[in-house]
C-alpha cells in the first residue's frame, strides 16, 4: 500500500489536545459527549457527560473490571487476580483526534474514544486499544509504520426478538427477500439503498474512509472496504462503522449483524486484513522486492513466515467467539491453513498482485466478530515476531489450498489452549491482558456448554 496516510496528531502536547478538543466542542454547540471506551468484544462502553461538565472535569473514570466481563455479563471466576483487588477504576483520557459527531442524535452530541490509564498514569495493561498500541510501538523501535486497510462483511436480517427462531434475509425495496447468490451484483445492492445511503450519510458526517462497497455472496451480505491508513485509525474505524452500520439498519427497521456465521445456510463474514510496513524516515514500503511483479522483500518473507508459525496460536483474537469456528469449519471460502500465495483466495495469506509500492499480505483469518484493535495487534505481533526470528515462508501456493487440509483450531477451547502455550505471543500483546482474555473467553465457552440445543432435543432425546 503507498505511502499516502493520515498522520496522528501523537506529539501534540496534551493541554494542547485538550484545548483543542474543548474548542471544538464549543465552536459546533456540542450538549453531550459520549466518552467511548473499546472493550474486549470490540463494542462501546462509557459514559454520557454533559458538554458542560465534560469541559469542567476533563476525563473521567471507569472501572476495570469492563475488561474482565464476558459478553453474557458474567465474570470469571479468578476475576479479582485479573483485577486490582479493590474493583478500582481506571483513568480515561479523551484522544482528541478520535472526536466526531453524533449524526443520528436528536441534540449536537459529540463522541469521543478515550484511552484508560491507571491511577500512576501508565496505560491500563487490559485495554484493547492499549494491546495495539504496544504492538505498534515495538515497530516503532524498529523504524516502522504498520498501515493496515480492513475488508469488512456483515449481513442484513429481518429483526429476531425470540433467539429461537433462525435469522432470515429482510425484504428490500421490492419487497422481496432474496433467495439466490448475488455476489457483485448492484441491482441487489440497490434493493437496500435507503439504509445504505443513510449509512453513507452518517459516515461522511464522522468522517469515516469507508471506500467501497459491495454485495457479497451470501442473501443480503454486504462488504465493505476502509481506505488504507495507520493501524490505530483503521481499529477505531472499524470500531465506529459498526456502530453506526448497526444504527442505519435499526432505523430501517432491520438489524445489521456482524456475526461471524449467522444462517446455517448462508457463509460467513470475514474481516480481511491488508497489511503492509512502511520505513519511517523515508515513507517506502519495506515489502517491497528489487524487481517488482511477484518478487518481494526479505523481510516480506520473515514477515509471513511469521504469520505462518504464530497465526494458530492466535486464532483466538481473530475467532473470539464459539460461532467463529462454525464460519471457519464450514465456510465455503474461509481459510482452513496457513499457506500463502499470489492472488489466491483459497489461501489464508494472500498476496495480491499490485504496483511494488502496494506490496502487502491480507491475511483472512479474522470474522467479521473479531475486535478491530485485537485482531490487527495480533496479526502484527504475528508478523514482527517473524521478522525477530528472520524465519522463511513455505513455497506459494498456485493451486486450492483448500485441498491440503484444515489445519487451524477448531473450537473457541482450542484456540486458547494454543494462545496459553505460546509464551512469545503473551510477551508481545501483554501477559497480564492475555490471562485476562483467557479468563474471560474460557467463562463464555462454559456458559455456552450449558445451553442444550434444539438439535440435541430433537434427535438425542428419545434415541440414545
Amino acid at each position: 500500500m503507498n505511502t499516502r496516510t493520515r498522520s496522528r496528531k501523537a506529539s501534540t502536547p496534551p493541554v494542547a489536545q485538550e484545548s483543542a478538543l474543548l474548542r471544538w466542542l464549543k465552536e459546533r454547540r456540542i450538549t453531550e459527549v459520549e466518552c467511548l471506551v473499546p472493550d474486549i468484544t470490540g463494542n462501546a462502553r462509557g459514559k454520557i457527560i454533559p458538554a458542560d461538565k465534560f469541559s469542567h472535569d476533563y476525563g473521567t473514570r471507569l472501572p476495570e473490571g469492563i475488561f474482565a466481563t464476558t459478553v453474557t455479563g458474567e465474570f470469571p471466576d479468578d476475576y479479582y487476580e485479573l483485577t486490582s483487588p479493590s474493583d478500582s477504576d481506571m483513568i480515561l483520557r479523551p484522544d482528541a483526534d478520535t472526536v466526531r459527531m453524533v449524526p443520528w442524535a436528536t441534540d449536537p452530541t459529540a463522541q469521543v474514544i478515550h484511552d484508560c490509564f491507571t491511577k500512576t498514569g501508565e496505560p491500563h495493561e487490559l485495554a484493547p486499544r492499549n494491546v495495539l498500541r504496544r504492538v505498534l510501538n515495538a515497530y516503532a523501535e524498529l523504524g516502522l509504520r504498520p498501515v493496515v486497510a480492513p475488508e469488512l462483511e456483515f449481513f442484513l436480517v429481518q429483526k429476531n426478538t425470540d433467539p429461537d427462531f433462525p435469522l432470515l434475509p429482510p425484504a428490500g425495496r421490492s419487497g422481496r427477500p432474496e433467495t439466490a447468490r448475488q455476489s457483485y451484483s448492484i441491482d441487489a445492492v440497490n434493493e437496500f439503498d435507503p439504509i445504505l445511503d443513510l449509512m453513507y450519510d452518517y459516515c461522511d458526517a464522522m468522517k469515516l474512509d469507508v471506500d467501497t462497497l459491495i454485495h457479497e455472496s451470501g442473501a443480503a451480505q454486504l462488504e465493505v472496504n476502509f481506505t488504507h491508513a495507520n493501524a490505530m485509525d483503521l481499529a477505531d474505524q472499524v470500531f465506529l462503522f459498526k456502530r453506526t452500520m448497526r444504527e442505519s439498519a435499526m432505523r430501517h427497521g432491520v438489524y445489521a449483524t456482524f456475526l461471524a456465521k449467522p444462517m446455517e445456510n448462508e457463509p460467513g463474514s470475514a474481516m480481511h486484513i491488508h497489511q503492509s510496513l512502511l520505513r519511517i524516515s523515508d515513507g517506502s514500503n519495506v515489502f517491497t522486492g528489487e524487481h517488482g511483479g511477484e518478487d518481494f522483500s526479505p523481510l516480506f518473507g520473515h514477515y509471513l513466515a511469521g504469520l505462518q508459525k504464530y497465526v494458530p496460536m492466535a486464532m483466538a483474537f481473530f475467532a473470539p467467539n464459539v460461532n467463529s469456528y462454525r464460519r471457519l469449519m464450514f465456510g465455503e471460502v474461509s481459510p482452513s491453513n496457513v499457506h500463502w500465495g499470489f492472488d489466491n483466495r483459497t489461501c489464508g495469506l494472500r498476496v495480491p498482485l499490485d504496483t511494488p509500492e502496494n506490496m502487502r499480505v491480507e491475511s483472512r483469518f479474522a470474522g467479521s466478530d473479531a475486535n478491530p484493535y485485537l485482531a490487527i495487534a495480533a496479526t502484527l505481533a504475528a508478523g514482527l515476531l517473524g521478522i525477530r526470528e528472520q524465519g522463511s515462508p513455505t513455497a506459494p501456493i498456485t493451486s486450492s489450498a483448500k485441498e491440503l487440509g484444515y489445519d487451524l483450531p477448531r473450537s473457541l477451547g482450542e484456540a486458547l489452549d494454543g494462545l496459553e502455550g505460546c509464551p512469545e505471543l503473551r510477551e508481545m500483546l501483554g501477559e497480564r491482558f492475555c490471562r485476562a482474555y483467557v479468563s474471560v473467553k474460557r467463562k463464555e465457552y462454559e456458559t455456552f456448554f450449558r445451553v442444550i440445543s434444539s438439535w440435541e432435543r430433537e434427535f438425542l432425546l428419545l434415541n440414545v
